[in-house]
């Protein structure tokens, strides 16, 4: 798929898992587990969704004259790792187990990811 294409479908499907996920957390009580589950589901999606246009755009706009091309592939990839950042850093405070070391790990980790996914470039 061209990257307008796959561009415009993401804003499509981030503008539908919003919906979804105000939807749910409307219309359900978190009182189960399955609930809870679902809820981070849909918000992973919508996050994911969300970020990757924006990473696409971002890197459109200031590393494509420096850097090689910019693909809706890299583009994804630095949406689904921020989006796990945010989605982990939520999990561990509904367990009331968040701290802020806990999050600079995360974050780390998504960093070495990242890291590692450019030098195997």
């Amino acid at each position: 798929m061209a990257n307008r294409t796959s561009l415009y479908t993401s804003i499509g499907v981030a503008l539908f898992a919003w919906a979804a996920v105000i939807l749910f957390t409307r219309f359900v009580a978190p009182q189960s587990i399955s609930a809870y589950i679902i809820f981070f589901a849909l918000l992973t999606v919508a996050l994911v969704c969300t970020f990757t246009p924006v990473a696409y755009l971002l890197s459109y706009r200031f590393l494509a004259a420096r850097l090689a091309r910019v693909t809706m592939r890299y583009s994804l990839r630095q949406g689904i790792l921020l989006s796990l950042v945010v989605v982990l850093n939520l999990i561990l405070h509904a367990l009331h187990s968040w701290n802020i070391f806990m999050a600079i790990v995360i974050l780390g980790a998504a960093v070495v990811i990242e890291i590692l996914a450019l030098a195997r470039k």
